[in-house]
């Protein structure tokens, strides 16, 4: 194994880091009066675990080769999702290994699925720990993306490369120094959110929580209401704001601070997002206004198609009674997600619009056999490579996304269970559709091997299916 050092020692900084951020919760502990070794506990396990691997791999060549970048992806979050759950466990509050595990990972792949019945009655350290778990997995899912995805060629993300200089030996210098100016920008939208949460009428507690899963769009809450509890438009305005925030690429963020000022209105991505988000909102109007006129409310729809286009899963409203249509027209959005390179999932809309232009392409070659037409994304040229890697990974998800289903069907799930549960896992939105699983509902009262699958489907979708996959491959680690 001395190949992949570099990998362990990795994975060991990561368990430190994890283990230091659970000693954040036993201050709350001491606070909200819930003194127990849960976290403590977890906090050793991990922090030993953690410097073993780091001490054993000291000698390591400081680079990555390609497998090594996959495993390393695949690693850190199972890894984190194992060692995440231990305060669960440890906990007082009688979690299974299955429970504790399934709101582990949907904490770290920022899905915001859960399995507690009755939030609002769960101790104060555990509720945040919830939203440690997505705050962390949100900043790691951009710096994965912008630094290592492009990179490993998953699913036409190598057209966000930084540099076309960009090669597997030089991933680790390059990283350090992006991912230290991201870490400042999602820290400071994270304190930004918080402070006007706060100001908006949210105590200390439910603003630090809720900024931390807004900005990861995660979406897990302090109650089982989400965000519709505090029933306040300035506060639900401020969720869809931020959530928007953490939906763009951070790239953005450093390219405007570099000087480009109009990158937010030039960015092809950026103006699909919000076109989408507008049409959705329009088109969701006209048909609870004809056909449903006592849920028409553009605070709810809004509110409901920012935040389950972005994956967010916040609710304020029982959209599950609005009729068929607004649940088919939420489930396409799921599918859609936000702006590759941000805390969202889904598909991305980056690989929409790439798709979209090269069926015109086609459409244009069928009528004019002889021309020649150029496929371009952002005013640049992009090859047949990119084009195949992009309908790969969209075939790849469909495929996927009826497996699971047929898998939770063959669970015990009713069909509508079923197709929700898989779009919200593989897609990692959070809640799902139908009585169980539904805005305001949870995923406690699933069969465990329903619960596995789910899992199973959120680290998938989270780290865009070929980084997992791609291991099962024995060419692979031939080459």
């Amino acid at each position: 194994m001395t190949n992949y050092k570099t990998v362990f020692f990795t994975l060991g900084i990561l368990q430190i880091i994890l283990g230091i951020f659970m000693l954040v919760p036993i201050i709350v502990q001491f606070i909200y009066d819930e003194i127990d070794s849960s976290f403590f506990g977890a906090s050793i396990v991990t922090i030993i675990f953690g410097t073993l691997f780091f001490l054993s791999n000291l000698d390591h060549e400081k680079k990555l080769n390609l497998q090594q970048a996959f495993l390393l992806t695949a690693l850190s979050w199972l890894s984190i999702a194992v060692f995440g759950s231990l305060p669960f466990v440890f906990s007082d509050l009688e979690f299974s290994i299955t429970d504790a595990f399934f709101e582990s990972m949907s904490g770290i792949t920022t899905t915001g699925s859960t399995i507690i019945s009755n939030l609002e009655s769960m101790p104060k350290a555990i509720l945040l720990w919830r939203a440690i778990l997505q705050w962390l997995g949100g900043i790691g899912i951009i710096i994965m993306a912008i630094t290592l995805m492009p990179i490993m060629n998953v699913g036409g993300m190598q057209l966000f490369k930084i540099s076309n200089n960009d090669s597997s030996e030089k991933i680790l210098p390059k990283s350090k120094e992006i991912a230290l100016r991201l870490i400042y920008i999602y820290f400071g939208l994270t304190i930004l959110c918080a402070t006007t949460y706060i100001v908006f009428g949210m105590n200390i507690f439910d603003g630090m929580t809720h900024s931390m899963t807004t900005i990861a769009t995660g979406g897990f809450s302090n109650y089982n209401q989400s965000i519709g509890f505090f029933n306040s438009l300035a506060i639900e305005t401020a969720a869809m704001i931020f959530i928007i925030l953490g939906s763009i690429p951070f790239i953005i963020y450093i390219k405007f601070i570099n000087g480009n000022r109009s990158i937010f209105t030039s960015d092809s991505q950026i103006r699909t997002f919000f076109k989408i988000i507008f049409l959705s909102i329009i088109i969701l109007s006209i048909y609870l206004a004809f056909n449903n006129s006592n849920s028409f409310n553009i605070r709810t729809i809004s509110f409901n198609v920012v935040s389950i286009l972005t994956g967010t899963g916040y609710v304020n409203a029982q959209f599950d009674n609005w009729g068929s249509f607004p649940l088919v027209l939420f489930l396409a959005l799921m599918f859609i997600g936000g702006c590759a390179g941000s805390t969202t999932c889904g598909i991305k809309i980056f690989r929409f619009q790439i798709l979209y232009s090269f069926v015109i392409n086609q459409l244009k070659k069928i009528i004019y056999p002889k021309g020649i037409f150029v496929l371009k994304y952002d005013k640049n040229p992009i090859d047949n490579k990119f084009i195949s890697s992009i309908i790969s990974f969209i075939y790849m998800y469909l495929v996927i996304f009826f497996l699971l289903t047929a898998l939770l069907s063959l669970s015990g799930l009713d069909f509508v269970t079923a197709i929700s549960g898989a779009a919200t896992s593989i897609s990692n939105v959070g809640p799902g559709l139908g009585s169980i699983i539904g805005p305001n509902g949870n995923f406690s009262t699933l069969p465990d091997i329903s619960k596995w699958i789910l899992t199973l489907g959120m680290i998938l979708g989270r780290l865009e299916l070929f980084a997992i996959l791609v291991l099962f491959l024995p060419s692979f680690w031939r080459n």
